[in-house]
């Protein structure tokens, strides 16, 4: 009984040994469960508080240019252009210039066949012959009657009746003679001449062709177009539409280098020459007319070109770029940090807008740090992490956080930190 009795002990004990280890175990367990749980809970406290932060780019106000480049896109226009319409109805007899031909003021481009023209010309010549017989004839009855003037053979009323024929008769003969002359100037109508001296850049017009006095060839639909198109291209016009900011480079010194498509890397020099001194309400820009030089015909009528403009600028204004600006209920703002990379909202005064950029009249300093492309939810004393620009993108950001204070923030690997002086764009970009 007694080896019995000790077996049976010993097997309690080690049940007891055994439950002990269990209870060790799990109490290791839920304390481990515990503790990681909480560190967890308190890494995502600190992430979530650092992640509450918002991560800015900042740069620096710069100077402004000293010159001042403008591309805006231009139309040129002959120095005179005009269409050429037929003054009489008839048929196209035969034309002499082609499009392209050079041709000198008054030569003849085309004539028109007017049989019906011709025939009112005739008779309107007849007409002035008849005109011209009858008032002989009344010019010789007045001088009789008025030879017997004063006898009992004819009264003054019939003396004075035929004066007054004879006067009548004068008319007639003027009449006539101003139709004969009306007709002989539209039997001038029938050559189709040039203008003035220049290139023929439209012909309308072929053999046979019926057209109408002052409206061209009639087409199918009824229409009319020219017959003729001639245009002076000793010089050229050139018509450019420049934005009110820039409006204050216009004036008589004003200069352009223009460029066409047709002539990679050829630079035309152009004056100015008027302006509209009025804006377009849609489009806020005023049209400006240049003149350019075309000796050598070099340049065509109706051609698309750039023209660039250079004008001076004031170094003395500072610039930002359009991203920094903030438009808001407040007026035109900017964020900056402060040395406690804290957001300070300054209201700005804006100046000339230089494309990408524009003129900062005040508001801010040289050494200022303005948030690049802010967030519209920044707030007043908001506070910020600085990280560096993207690299090829942003380079400008990277010279602007060599200046940043060294601050003091929660330790992680997944956080971007503000860097010290010294450190600089590298390490930044090493770090990203």
């Amino acid at each position: 009984m007694t080896g019995a009795d000790d077996s049976k002990g010993q097997r309690g004990r080690g049940s007891r040994i055994w439950v002990g280890l269990g209870v060790v175990v799990v109490a290791v367990v839920v304390v481990g469960g515990i503790v990681e749980r909480r560190m967890h809970v308190e890494s995502l406290s600190r992430q979530t508080a650092d992640a509450s932060i918002p991560r800015v780019q900042v740069i620096s106000p710069e100077h402004g240019p000293k010159t001042r480049t403008l591309d805006l896109p231009g139309n040129i226009s002959a120095w005179y252009q005009a269409p050429i319409y037929a003054q009489v109805s008839g048929y196209v007899q035969m034309w002499y210039k082609d499009i392209g031909a050079k041709v000198k003021a008054g030569e003849i481009l085309a004539t028109i066949d007017t049989p019906g023209l011709d025939a009112q010309y005739a008779a309107s010549k007849a007409n002035f012959d008849v005109a011209m017989a009858r008032y002989k004839l009344a010019q010789i009855t007045a001088k009789r009657w008025k030879a017997l003037q004063g006898t009992q053979a004819v009264s003054q009323q019939e003396v004075d009746v035929q004066a007054a024929n004879a006067e009548a008769q004068a008319a007639e003969v003027e009449a006539a003679r101003h139709e004969v002359s009306r007709y002989a100037a539209l039997i001038g109508f029938k050559q189709i001449v040039a203008p003035f001296d220049g290139v023929v850049t439209s012909r309308l017009a072929d053999v046979g062709d019926y057209v109408n006095a002052g409206g061209g060839d009639v087409s199918s639909r009824g229409t009319a177009t020219e017959l003729f198109s001639v245009a002076d291209v000793h010089r050229m016009r050139v018509f450019v539409s420049v934005p009110q900011d820039y409006a204050d480079i216009i004036g008589p010194k004003l200069t352009g280098d223009i460029t066409v498509p047709q002539y990679p890397g050829r630079v035309f020099k152009a004056k100015f020459l008027a302006t509209a001194k009025a804006f377009n309400a849609a489009t806020r820009t005023v049209t400006t007319e240049l003149v350019v030089d075309n000796d050598k015909r070099e340049l065509w009528p109706d051609s698309y070109a750039t023209v660039h403009f250079t004008a001076p600028g004031d170094p003395d204004i500072l610039i930002l770029p359009e991203g920094a600006l903030l438009f808001r209920a407040q007026g035109m703002q900017v964020a900056v940090v402060d040395d406690h990379n804290r957001v300070r909202l300054r209201n700005v005064t804006v100046g000339t807008n230089l494309g990408t950029k524009v003129q900062i009249l005040a508001g801010v300093g040289l050494h200022d740090r303005v948030v690049n492309n802010p967030s519209s939810g920044l707030l007043e004393g908001q506070e910020v992490y600085l990280v560096g620009s993207t690299p090829g993108y942003n380079d400008a950001g990277a010279s602007a956080m060599a200046k940043a204070p060294v601050t003091e923030n929660t330790k992680d690997d997944d956080d971007v930190r503000a860097m010290p002086a010294d450190q600089g764009a590298a390490d930044t970009g090493a770090r990203r």
